[in-house]
């Protein structure tokens, strides 16, 4: 699916935070723009969740119609719909607010990935001239992030005197500053131990090592926080089981793509996931604590 609609706009929102918020860090260009994003969903995010909460209230209901009426989908369906119409419930509430949020967390994968792309309006064209010129002069690609080999190469002291030769696709000041606490957010982290200490950016590699693990860590936490109000609540089997699969699973693969990609993404998969624990005990806190309090 086509993003460009969304990440477009996302990208031009970057590149103000980056020129006017961020200091012209794009570390702290990443970290400022997560928290925007994620303030601008809380809404439909508070919605979801609200949504899954009237869901868990009637499940003793519906699983109790289950078990009465299973030979009979018909007289199933016709009680399900009326616990649903009777208690205001919305089976498919808590999917609609995250198919609305879905586009735009894909969209910032892109942004953050290809900013010479949707930060400063590049084409195709032009940035597949500029990695022709960085593979003719030796320098170091990574698969499938153009624009993060491109600024890597530009940006070292030594290649920099040849920015005049394609002064015409790329001017200094859409070269990102990369450098955030020390350390090369346009890096890919390396897992293999021998691999790393042949580099001669070893001690940058042995630190970014961090971002896989923390990325991991606050993804578990995160999916452990936004399941807890639906066990709490008396879920099914099947969704505890599901979830305990999911607080498995997707650190593992957060780990996983986090070895594949530029520091930079997975600086901004920890600070999606802080963010996230944070607003769901705002919502468990001030929004279905407090629901629930006025129900009694």
């Amino acid at each position: 699916m086509n993003l460009d609609f969304i990440s477009y706009p996302l990208g031009s929102f970057m590149n103000f935070i980056y020129n006017n918020l961020a200091f012209l860090s794009y570390g702290l260009s990443i970290i400022i723009f997560t928290l925007f994003i994620r303030i601008i969903l809380l809404p439909l995010t508070i919605k979801q969740y609200q949504s899954m909460a009237k869901t868990q209230e009637v499940q003793p209901l519906i699983q109790e119609i289950q078990k009465r009426y299973k030979n009979d989908k018909e007289k199933l369906n016709q009680e399900l719909m009326k616990v649903y119409q009777e208690n205001n419930v919305n089976p498919a509430g808590g999917c609609l607010p995250l198919l609305i949020q879905m586009p735009i967390l894909f969209s910032l994968y892109y942004v953050i990935s290809s900013p010479l792309k949707y930060m400063f309006g590049k084409t195709d064209a032009t940035i597949n001239s500029l990695l022709d010129f960085v593979k003719a002069h030796n320098g170091a690609v990574i698969s499938n992030l153009r624009d993060i080999s491109i600024i890597n190469f530009f940006s070292d002291p030594k290649n920099q005197q040849y920015l005049k030769e394609v002064s015409e696709n790329l001017k200094p000041n859409e070269l990102l500053n990369l450098n955030f606490l020390g350390l090369n957010l346009g890096l890919v982290p390396k897992w293999n131990p021998q691999e790393i200490m042949s580099s001669p950016l070893a001690s940058q590699y042995w630190v970014l090592l961090l971002i896989p693990i923390l990325a991991a860590v606050t993804t578990y936490i995160s999916i452990k926080f936004s399941t807890s109000q639906t066990q709490s609540s008396g879920g099914n089997e099947m969704a505890a089981s599901m979830n305990n699969s999911m607080s498995t699973m997707m650190p593992l693969m957060t780990a996983f793509f986090a070895f594949s990609v530029p520091a930079g993404l997975g600086l901004y998969w920890i600070v999606n996931n802080i963010i996230q624990v944070f607003q769901q005990m705002f919502i468990n806190k001030y929004i279905i604590k407090k629901k629930e309090v006025v129900n009694k």
